[in-house]
């Protein structure tokens, strides 16, 4: 529904118009990523500076307008609408790594903190080759 109410069907929309739809969870996830992200900032924030409690507020339709517009997710500190978003250089959390597929770019490990691992503890493997147990 939050699809075809911010224009993201249409966009998707096939050659004979019919309304489509994002190929993966985009908005579900990004959604969540952001909520993770923000908890985990305020946290950190309590940490640094005390204080009290934050209220964070997300929705599937900011994602969807985040993401078709560019516009930053959390509205400046001053207040007013969201602004163009810049994520800077993404070069410092990315890495390359060998795999069964070839050389695979991807995100480092997101939380840091003293004894957090710097990266992945083991490669990807071939879909269907790995064990269904806990490590």
């Amino acid at each position: 529904m939050v699809q075809a109410a911010t224009g993201i069907a249409a966009a998707e929309a096939g050659p004979d118009g019919r309304p489509g739809a994002l190929p993966a969870q985009a908005l579900d996830h990004g959604t969540g990523y952001l909520l993770a992200a923000a908890v985990l900032r305020a946290l950190s924030d309590r940490q640094r500076t005390g204080g009290a409690g934050r209220v964070i507020r997300l929705s599937l339709a900011g994602t969807a307008s985040w993401l078709l517009h560019g516009l930053s997710p959390v509205p400046p500190a001053g207040g007013g609408p969201p602004g163009p978003y810049d994520p800077g250089d993404p070069a410092p959390w990315l890495t390359v790594t060998g795999s069964p597929y070839g050389p695979l770019r991807h995100a480092l490990p997101p939380v840091h903190y003293a004894g957090a691992p710097r990266t992945w503890d083991r490669p990807p493997s071939r879909w269907g080759t790995d064990p269904a147990v806990w490590r």
